[in-house]
């Protein structure tokens, strides 16, 4: 290879390098969603604090209390996954933390806000944060963002509408 063959190589393995690194600027995010309900706030409140209630919507089971200071297990169809109650602040706020990557490796809270508005609530979400640059955070991350605006889609038919979105529930 002659010397110029060696610098345009060079120079090309240097470009697709530069091309191959993407900086993130802030690599940390919180997934925040936001949706309006037709229902008052304890009956929202409710839909996220009572283990019967939140099975009508989110996981197909509860086990356990969803009491501040307790872990739970949410059972769905294919899986299973523990989530902490931290705090509970009846008809206003639901706090809990649970884990997004296998082995507990990525652990996030959740923060729900319920706000009256006229004869509704405003929900709003936080979910955690996502520390993009970590293994695996970044799909659970996008995961994150398509999962809680589906559920939280779902919560709205349920308390509105008495409508489970859900397909094949039940059916394993």
């Amino acid at each position: 290879m002659t010397d110029e063959a060696t610098r345009v190589q060079a120079n090309a393995d240097t470009h697709e390098e530069a091309l191959a690194h993407i900086d993130i600027v802030d690599p940390v995010r919180t997934v925040r969603v936001q949706r309006r309900l037709d229902t008052e706030p304890y009956r929202v409140y409710r839909a996220w604090s009572s283990p019967d209630a939140l099975s009508e919507w989110y996981p197909d089971a509860v086990e356990g209390a969803l009491a501040p200071g307790t872990r739970s297990t949410l059972v769905f169809r294919d899986h299973r996954v523990w989530w902490d109650v931290l705090e509970a602040e009846p008809d206003r706020r639901f706090q809990f933390r649970w884990p997004w990557l296998p082995n507990d490796d990525w652990i996030t809270v959740v923060t729900v806000t319920i706000t009256p508005r006229g004869y509704g609530s405003i929900v709003t979400l936080e979910d955690g944060p996502f520390d993009l640059t970590q293994p695996g955070v970044l799909e659970a991350y996008a995961q994150c963002l398509s999962g809680w605006g589906e559920w939280l889609a779902n919560l709205r038919a349920v308390v509105d509408y008495s409508v489970d979105l859900r397909r094949n529930r039940g059916m394993g």
